[in-house]
């Protein structure tokens, strides 16, 4: 998958299927678990979000996966998947890109942090497309590759939300 880029037509089809993953997971956590779920949730991007996005190309060059998933989702949040998922918002990854830049691993081009799990540790998008995953809560230490793209990123979090591993 790696050298493919992320299709937009793709990506809605995951927002369909991950948004039903989500509806039916909300639907029986109460039961299951014995309190309420958080906000669990696909957001589709907005006029706003849309804005945002084109504020944080212009600021930094930014992967062009990136650049197509925030064309089309605003946002992720799943904090009752596993330990939790969630895919930043662009104004927030806009935010964190100019407090604390962009995250240097190996020999990667540059990578953008756009998404983190509910144990703090960050996922980046580096310009070879590939993700990489903090192996600590942190935007120092080291990070190690957790998919060779942003489609796969996305298919791994879906089968979570799906109760697949």
């Amino acid at each position: 998958m790696s050298g493919e880029r992320l299709d937009s037509e793709w990506l809605r089809g995951w927002c369909e299927q991950t948004s039903a993953e989500l509806r039916a997971l909300v639907s029986s956590f109460l039961k299951t678990h014995g309190f309420p779920p958080g906000e669990n949730a696909v957001v589709l991007a907005t006029d706003e979000s849309h804005k945002a996005t084109d504020a944080f190309v212009d600021l930094t060059p930014i992967p062009s996966d990136l650049t197509t998933l925030y064309w089309v989702i605003c946002e992720v949040s799943m904090p009752d998947v596993e330990h939790g998922y969630f895919v930043h918002p662009a104004w927030t990854v806009a935010e964190h890109f100019r407090e604390y830049g962009s995250v240097q691993i190996d020999d990667e081009p540059p990578a953008v942090v756009f998404a983190s799990d509910g144990g703090g540790c960050l996922f980046a998008v580096a310009g070879s497309g590939r993700v990489w995953k903090s192996t600590t809560a942190s935007w120092f230490d080291d990070f190690e590759v957790f998919a060779s793209s942003v489609q796969e990123f996305l298919e791994q979090i879906g089968r979570k939300a799906a109760g697949q591993n």
